[in-house]
Formats: structure tokens, C-alpha cells, sequence
């Protein structure tokens, strides 16, 4: 190659990378923050750690990250109404498991009201047993009923969208969770519109869990019985590994106290192709008190409009 053709070579490809540092087209790129958060529920008795001293220091999380999304769980009514006064930049979908939709226990999903607007026809709450329409239904062994309250969202500026979904899965029993993921695999598959996804929420699942790997599009170590298909519907990616793979402390319960060698229950899913720019997990505190047993979860991501379906 000669001295000229090099010359003009090394210009474009600086001119290339220097105009799109991502090597994606940027302009049909989709740019997500999104935030999974167990607030801990307000009616615990956790004397210094109980929401009325701890609500001021959720909101500034939140606040400070930003997100597009955040999908809250374990919110009471009275946290619920906290969260609409102090965040009013977000809007709310949010339905109680129990019958009465305003009674006891939610997983609110929280939207930026300004870049993101709701498509009423295709948002709700399910719920996670056999007969998800029924409300406060249980059926796989958990005494508790469980939900998923999602929604379709369209972008102000670009038109384009994303289904949301927000979830926590039961604590003791093993086969509700597993029968739980395989029932938002499919849902999640079913969706009406082919747009980019996103799946939030305390799982109460390591990440070498049964229900954890079928969302990830594995099956093999399902237990035999339970009624699970042997081929998930759909697989998703978990963001934080896409960015930290090798990260050894993970532990995304604190349980008040700053641990950080526990399992990793918490995360924000996305379908294969998805391009993670940072992924954290916050132990935002004030000289040692924490806003929640929990740690929220966080991802900054870009979705490519060529993997807004991905392999499913």
C-alpha cells in the first residue's frame, strides 16, 4: 500500500471511531438507564432502620441515578404515595398482589415521565401461578401471592419503544420460583409488540439457580416433575455480568449492615445483544445506615435496533 492510500486509510478509520466512539449506529441506537430496588417493605418492625428515618435517603437514589426505569419492590400503599410526591418526574404503574389493588404489598414500575411515554393498551400486573389473571392467586407453594407488573413504554424524542417488566419471586418456595420464570419466559415471549425487553426484580435465586439459568435459556438441571419445559421460550442476559464478569463480591442483600459476601438475587435482564456502558451495585449509605436490606441494582445500556428482537 502506498504512502498516500495508508495516509488516507488511518484518517477515515480516526474520522470513524472519533464520530462514533461505540462503532454502532448511533442514531438508531437505544439508550436505557435502568434501576431494580427492594425498598424493604414499611411495615417491618427494624426499629433505626424503619422507612420513616431511611424514605429520604431511597428517594436520593434514585434521584441520583437518574434512570429511565426503576422497578421498586416490597412497596407498601403509604411508600407507594411517598414515592409520587418525592419523584414527581416519574410516573407509576402499580397494582397490590392482594385483591384489593390498593391494599398491602407492590412491585411499582417507575418511569421518567418526560422521555418516556406509557402505551395504556399493553401494561398491567400479573400474577405468578396458574391463573395469573386471578388476583391473590398462589399455587405453586407459595403462601404469599406474587406479581409482575410491566408495561410497553415509548420514547418521546425517538418513537421507538421497550417492554418493561418488574417482579419478585416468592422467598421459600423453590418451585415457585422456577414455575415463576418459566411463566414470564413466556410472557415475556408472547409479548404483542417485538421490542427490546427489559426484566427487573428481587428473584430471591443465586445466579446458579434453576429459575435464574431457565431465564438465561438453560434447562438442563430442571428437576424432573415440576412440569418446567425442557427448552425455555426466550433467554435473556444479566447486565451486571456483561459488565463484571469476574466480580467476586456480589451479595445484593445487606441486610442494614454493609454485608457484601451474600448471593447476588437482584438483577436487570436484557435480551441477548445489548451493549452494557456501566453496571453497579450501589452501597450508597450515611456513615453506615442504608436506605434498604437491599442493594439497588443499576445498568446503563444501548440497545442496537438490529437486537431489539434477539434469538428467541
Amino acid at each position: 500500500m502506498s504512502r498516500l492510500k495508508w495516509l488516507l486509510v488511518m484518517v477515515l478509520a480516526w474520522a470513524a471511531v472519533w464520530s462514533n466512539p461505540t462503532g454502532l449506529p448511533a442514531e438508531d441506537d437505544l439508550h436505557l438507564s435502568v434501576m431494580t430496588f427492594n425498598i424493604r417493605y414499611s411495615a417491618a418492625a427494624d426499629g433505626p432502620n424503619r422507612w420513616p428515618l431511611r424514605r429520604e435517603m431511597v428517594v436520593e437514589v434514585v434521584r441520583r441515578f437518574d434512570g429511565d426505569f426503576v422497578g421498586v419492590q416490597e412497596a407498601m400503599p403509604d411508600q407507594v404515595a411517598y414515592l409520587r410526591e418525592k419523584l414527581p418526574e416519574y410516573g407509576l404503574i402499580v397494582r397490590s398482589r392482594l385483591k384489593d389493588p390498593n391494599e398491602g404489598e407492590a412491585v411499582p414500575l417507575l418511569y421518567q415521565s418526560r422521555r418516556w411515554r406509557l402505551d395504556e393498551q399493553q401494561q398491567g400486573t400479573f400474577w405468578l401461578s396458574d391463573t395469573p389473571e386471578v388476583p391473590a392467586s398462589t399455587t405453586w407453594g407459595n403462601t404469599i401471592p406474587r406479581i409482575c407488573t410491566w408495561g410497553r413504554f415509548v420514547q418521546t424524542e425517538s418513537g421507538r419503544a421497550v417492554c418493561v417488566y418488574n417482579t419478585h419471586f416468592d422467598h421459600l418456595s423453590e418451585p415457585s420460583r422456577q414455575k415463576s420464570a418459566e411463566l414470564l419466559a413466556q410472557r415475556i415471549a408472547g409479548r404483542k409488540s417485538p421490542d427490546p425487553v427489559i426484566l427487573t426484580g428481587d428473584f430471591n435465586c443465586r445466579e446458579a439457580s434453576v429459575a435464574i439459568r431457565f431465564l438465561q435459556g438453560s434447562s438442563k438441571d430442571t428437576p424432573a416433575g415440576l412440569g418446567v419445559p425442557d427448552k425455555p421460550p426466550l433467554k435473556l442476559v444479566d447486565t451486571f455480568r456483561l459488565r463484571c464478569p469476574g466480580e467476586a463480591q456480589v451479595g445484593t442483600f445487606g441486610g442494614f449492615r454493609g454485608d457484601r459476601d451474600g448471593a447476588k438475587i437482584d438483577y436487570v435482564f436484557a435480551l441477548p445483544g445489548v451493549k452494557v456502558v456501566d453496571a453497579e451495585i450501589v452501597h450508597f449509605n450515611q456513615d453506615g445506615r442504608y436506605p434498604s436490606d437491599h442493594y439497588p441494582v443499576t445498568a446503563r445500556m444501548v440497545i442496537p435496533e438490529a437486537a431489539a428482537k434477539g434469538p428467541e
